[in-house]
């Protein structure tokens, strides 16, 4: 009994197998071209092993393009410009800032009293008619019908006004001088000949100027911004001193600690992440026997002797002397910059192993302030070397993209291969296709004829001939 088989491939016309010879012949066809594609299959895991080790060098390049600017960063002048630094033992109630040139020391400042504003405080009444009222010398229209936040609003937006103006939820308006300080019994003059705004009884509030001492001399200011205390100190009062006195100390000029320290804590941090990612992709093996296109990507840089070369160097550069540069201060070891500490019971830490980096910012600090000059060297000098390591792999034209290049190349080859071998490949299954059609019809005529023979027998038997 012949087996039937359909089959239909993408635009190919329906074919029905078998029905000669018994045989699936779709199903024979397809076995062979499986074998038949075997190298093309090789061909196409070659190519995503190729695409995947792409990929990965080109994100290596970049990880290391960026961590050779943030090394060049060093060397930028601005990092290590002197300037004064000024700190407040209580900066909410007083702040300090440097302006040029402080006499270096501390100083005790108490504040008694903060500078503030002269204020009157009206009643407000809707006009029902035009009214015009003048507050300082400026005149103010106010429409029949217009409320209270109409009118606070046109004195706030005129910039000639002398007040500010604030309406409270009951309606009331208060206005209050723009500059703080003494004002003694007339301020905020208001004429009003329609009666719209009515000064409350016993509301108004002179201007006072700050009083405060610096080191037990007194002291006044119009403003809460005080400039003529401390010589090239710029004080800001934020609070009186109930509890004692605050504690201004100003630093002798130098190069800021916080800069520098913020500029290698960024560096550190990126070197970390860096030579991390690289360790990873030198450490995670090709998996045994692939099946999945992700598993044919894995471990593309498994041992690569030139990213393992770099580490080395990237973290020999780390305790190594710089040539020409005193012992005291010729390596990045000597500011506090080292690679990862040894964990407990004496065993080598993992980030010790990768060679992260650690940084030791009380030691950073000390180097700073004993010998900014050294420092500043010592970095410049540094980063320059680890520069030019890192660039020769990875800046443009480095080997890094010579092997991405030739990864291309190669992709491109392989491409042109894989497609010149589909097309033979379709032109093998449809030769297969016409040779097994071709079988199936003269197996079909032969059974036609050994029929018809048949049936001649027959014929002739029952004839009696």
């Amino acid at each position: 009994m012949s087996t039937l088989a359909v089959s239909s491939t993408g635009n190919s016309p329906v074919t029905i197998s078998g029905l000669a010879s018994g045989l699936d012949t779709s199903s024979i066809i397809s076995a062979l071209m499986t074998a038949e594609r075997q190298p093309v299959t090789r061909l196409t895991h070659e190519q995503e092993k190729l695409q995947a080790q792409q990929q990965e060098l080109q994100s290596v390049q970049s990880s290391l393009q960026q961590l050779a600017l943030a090394a060049s960063e060093f060397s930028l002048p601005s990092l290590f410009e002197t300037s004064q630094t000024v700190t407040s033992s209580e900066p909410l109630r007083v702040s300090a800032a440097t302006t040029s040139g402080a006499g270096i020391g501390g100083h005790e400042v108490e504040v008694t009293q903060l500078a503030n504003s002269a204020q009157r405080t009206f009643t407000f009444t809707s006009p029902a008619a035009e009214d015009t009222l003048t507050i300082d010398g400026s005149q103010f229209t106010l429409k029949a019908g217009e409320t209270a936040k109409e009118l606070a609003s046109a004195i706030n937006s005129d910039s000639s006004a002398t007040v500010y103006a604030a309406v409270l939820e009951s309606g009331t308006l208060v206005l209050s001088n723009r500059a703080t300080g003494t004002t003694g019994g007339e301020f905020i003059k208001v004429s009003d000949p329609g009666g719209a705004l009515v000064e409350k009884a016993e509301t108004a509030k002179e201007g006072k100027d700050a009083e405060y001492t610096v080191d037990g001399v007194a002291g006044s200011s119009s403003s809460n911004n005080v400039t003529n205390a401390i010589a090239g100190v710029t004080l800001t009062l934020n609070g009186l001193t109930t509890t004692g006195p605050v504690t201004i100390n100003v630093q002798a000029p130098g190069a800021s600690v916080s800069a520098v320290e913020a500029q290698v804590q960024s560096f550190v941090k990126l070197y970390n992440s860096t030579i991390e990612a690289i360790q990873k992709q030198l450490t995670t093996k090709p998996i045994a026997k692939p099946e999945k296109t992700s598993e044919y990507s894995t471990g593309t840089l498994f041992g690569d002797l030139e990213l393992g070369s770099l580490l080395a160097n990237m973290r020999q550069s780390m305790y190594e002397p710089v040539a020409g540069l005193p012992g005291e201060m010729s390596s990045p070891a000597d500011i506090g910059i080292g690679v990862g500490a040894a964990s407990g019971g004496g065993a080598t830490s993992q980030t010790a192993i990768e060679g992260q980096l650690t940084l030791n910012s009380a030691k950073l600090k000390e180097a700073i302030e004993s010998n900014p000059a050294g420092v500043e060297k010592m970095l410049q000098q540094w980063s320059q070397g680890l520069q030019s390591a890192v660039n020769s792999t990875a800046e443009p034209g480095g080997t890094l993209e010579a092997r991405t290049n030739g990864d291309a190349s190669q992709l491109t080859e392989l491409t042109s291969q894989i497609n010149t071998m589909n097309e033979m490949l379709a032109v093998r299954e449809k030769a297969l296709q016409a040779t097994y059609a071709q079988l199936e019809s003269v197996l079909s005529k032969n059974a036609s004829q050994a029929q018809w023979l048949t049936s001649q027998e027959a014929s002739l038997t029952a004839s009696g001939i």
